[in-house]
């Protein structure tokens, strides 16, 4: 069973709706004894920061989501869900921690080269991490749908899976060890969306 992290936000619809049409075994969990029989999580997001984390505290489903996380399980973490994993957030003077697996923060998009804030469409990755499996059968330069104004500066450039340009460069995906997360959202992406979940699917069947 896939745990699909229910915090009463994010897009819950349109991923639990990916997952099901690629046959996986989803269930929305609402408190922490809902993870435990889970063999993988997803925690998608939109909206803020801090209501997202602020959400999750109300549910207890900070201090499990880290202990899910710690057990090795398979995590899949989508825009705000990517974002929570981090220290700290810039966005609207935020003063609510995150979960903290990744050091760095949340910031925002300059605005530079007039460019519009928040981004929203089709961007092309560039892959970091050619052996990440979660881009296993994803060319490199491949286009995902976005909707953002912030993203996360990871302190470990080693967990970076790929890059995206937009005004400048920013981390649009990690990977480490058992924890994936993207800044854009698979669940929109069409064909190479699927094929990533698709991966995400297959590694928590191992």
């Amino acid at each position: 069973m896939i745990a699909l992290i229910d915090y009463g936000g994010g897009n819950l619809h349109s991923v639990e709706k990916a997952l099901r049409f690629l046959g996986a075994n989803v269930r929305r969990v609402t408190c922490p004894n809902d993870l435990k029989d889970a063999r993988a999580a997803v925690l998608p997001g939109v909206g803020a920061f801090d209501d997202c984390i602020s959400a999750l505290g109300t549910q207890n489903l900070l201090e499990a989501t880290r202990e899910f996380i710690c057990s090795g399980r398979p995590f899949l973490g989508i825009c705000v869900g990517y974002q929570a994993l981090f220290e700290k957030s810039d966005e609207f003077n935020s003063c609510a921690a995150g979960l903290g697996i990744f050091k760095g923060k949340v910031v925002r998009f300059s605005g530079k080269n007039r460019l519009k804030v928040p981004q929203i469409g089709w961007n092309q990755v560039e892959l970091t991490q050619k052996d990440c499996p979660l881009f296993r059968n994803i060319p490199d330069g491949s286009y995902f749908y976005f909707v953002h104004s912030f993203y996360p500066q990871p302190t470990d450039q080693s967990v970076v899976a790929c890059e995206t340009c937009y005004g400048e460069k920013f981390a649009s995906a990690i990977w480490r060890d058992n924890v994936f997360a993207t800044q854009f959202h698979p669940e929109k992406s069409q064909k190479l969306g699927l094929q990533l979940l698709k991966n995400f699917v297959e590694l928590s069947s191992k």
